[in-house]
Parts: structure tokens; C-alpha cells; sequence
């Protein structure tokens, strides 16, 4: 039985900033809505072998390339929605395709942050509204901190730890 000082962690508490680029050069973290998924995969490297003396394999984590599967039904007027949109509808690549996300959990304010390539995958494949999918794919390693709102969770502040 778990104790008492343990409680679940809901889905909804675990929030995606999106980096929004403006004109002028600043990025804003926005929350991510509308998104029916937002699945994350280690994809951990492994390292594997046999030696000659022992009955088993052994393996070893040595590194890990870490993809997040998106899809969203498209609102107007969402600025994280249309930056998506624009890199693919635009077939932006390098650079001008990547984006920072902050992945926060909202009840205690831990947060990682990590640079993204935005991969999109396809679109419209529902009958009611039109959705768009694809999956973010690490381009940076995790940087560790926490963030900040004073918006109710709607857009949030990064800082790293020390």
C-alpha cells in the first residue's frame, strides 16, 4: 500500500511549453494545447554482449535519442499550432525547423528543457476536425531546471539549476 505522503501524478499536470519565436528575436514558452497526444520515447542505445565464461548477455544504456509523437486537432489563433503548422506547410529545415520545449510538472514547478527538431508526419486524417501529427526528435541534450508562471500555467519561465 502507498503511504500516505504519495499521490499519482495526473497527465494534465505534466505540461509542454513550446518555444514561440517572434519577429524580434525573443522566444516565449507557451503551454501546449489541443494536443490529443504528446507521447515521449526514450529510445535508449544499448550495448550488448557475451562473454565466453558466462551463461547470459549483458547490457549497458550508453546513450538515449529521446522522440516525442504529437497530434493536434488545428485551432486558429494558437501560436504554438500555427509555428507547427508553418514548418511544415513552409518545409522548413535545419535550423529553421528546431524548437526549444519545457516540460514542466505543474505541481512542483521540475522542469527540462531540450531542443527539438520538428518532424512532421501528416495531416487532415480526421473526418471532424482537422488534425495535424507528427513527432519532435531530440537535437540537444536535456538541460535541468525549473520554470515560473505568473499566468496560470499558460506561458512559463525557465531556470536552470546550478
Amino acid at each position: 500500500m502507498p503511504t500516505t505522503t504519495e499521490t499519482i501524478v495526473p497527465r494534465h499536470k505534466m505540461l509542454g511549453f513550446y518555444g514561440v519565436p517572434s519577429e524580434g528575436g525573443t522566444v516565449t514558452y507557451r503551454r501546449m494545447q489541443y494536443f490529443t497526444d504528446l507521447n515521449k520515447n526514450k529510445n535508449p542505445e544499448e550495448h550488448e554482449r557475451k562473454y565466453v565464461d558466462e551463461k547470459s548477455k549483458r547490457s549497458d544504456i550508453v546513450g538515449y535519442f529521446e522522440s516525442v509523437s504529437y497530434t493536434f486537432d488545428k485551432y486558429r489563433n494558437n501560436p504554438v499550432l500555427a509555428d507547427i503548422s508553418k514548418i511544415s506547410d513552409r518545409e522548413l529545415i535545419g535550423d529553421d525547423a528546431k524548437r526549444s520545449i519545457i516540460w514542466v510538472d505543474e505541481d512542483t514547478g521540475e522542469a527540462v528543457k531540450r531542443d527539438y527538431a520538428v518532424i512532421p508526419e501528416s495531416e487532415g486524417g480526421d473526418a471532424n476536425t482537422y488534425t495535424q501529427s507528427g513527432n519532435f526528435k531530440a537535437s540537444g541534450e536535456p538541460v535541468f531546471g525549473t520554470a515560473s508562471s505568473s499566468d496560470d500555467w499558460m506561458t512559463v519561465t525557465f531556470t536552470e539549476e546550478t
